[in-house]
């Protein structure tokens, strides 16, 4: 029984050819028309930058913006007046973490919007910062002083995403809306 399976296995072997089939024949290349390339040297100009001739520059204020409101019942009205808080984690010239910072916002405005701006002059001075948060500060009202986490209005919400306004020189960054109440157990709107 091993002689035929031995046998079987010689006459397959010697039935291929092992890939040394003749080789097929694709024919004579045909010539191309070969051109000569231009010999004149074409001026194309110098190029023109795209957009703006002006060179764009940096922005020379950050600023943090945001919405406060109060919560009363089941409504929600804008917090005239409050007071948001910016603190920001620095290093030192040698990478060596320094002592945190912090500014208050301007006041909110009648419709709760606060604005925070850090110009880069007091940064380059100071320090060079690493993170940043905003959170709530001061309720100018009695009956709407305690604050609620939502957005993380009182843990701190890290400033992340911002956008270059151009024509103020400015970076803003943007944090959710913040939220006070009369009510001390709240913890969503």
């Amino acid at each position: 029984s091993t002689s035929i399976l031995l046998l079987s296995l010689l006459v397959i072997a010697s039935a291929t050819d092992y890939g040394y089939a003749p080789k097929p024949d694709y024919g004579q290349p045909k010539p191309q028309d070969h051109k000569p390339l231009p010999t004149e040297q074409l001026d194309y100009g110098k190029p023109k930058p795209q957009g703006n001739d002006k060179p764009s520059t940096l922005p020379t204020i950050i600023c943090i913006q945001g919405l406060v409101l109060c919560k009363l019942g089941s409504k929600y009205v804008p917090l005239a007046g409050a007071v948001a808080r910016i603190t920001c984690k620095a290093v030192d010239e040698k990478g060596y973490e320094a002592i945190p910072f912090s500014i208050l916002s301007d006041e909110c405005d009648a419709k709760g919007y606060f604005l925070a701006p850090l110009s880069s002059s007091f940064l380059k001075e100071s320090r060079n910062i690493k993170e940043c948060k905003a959170l709530l500060e001061h309720s100018p009202l009695e009956t709407c002083k305690v604050p609620i986490d939502v957005n993380h209005g009182s843990t701190g919400a890290a400033l992340s995403s911002f956008r270059i306004l151009s024509n103020k020189q400015m970076k803003l960054f943007s944090v959710g809306l913040f939220f006070y109440t009369s009510e001390p157990r709240e913890s969503s709107p």
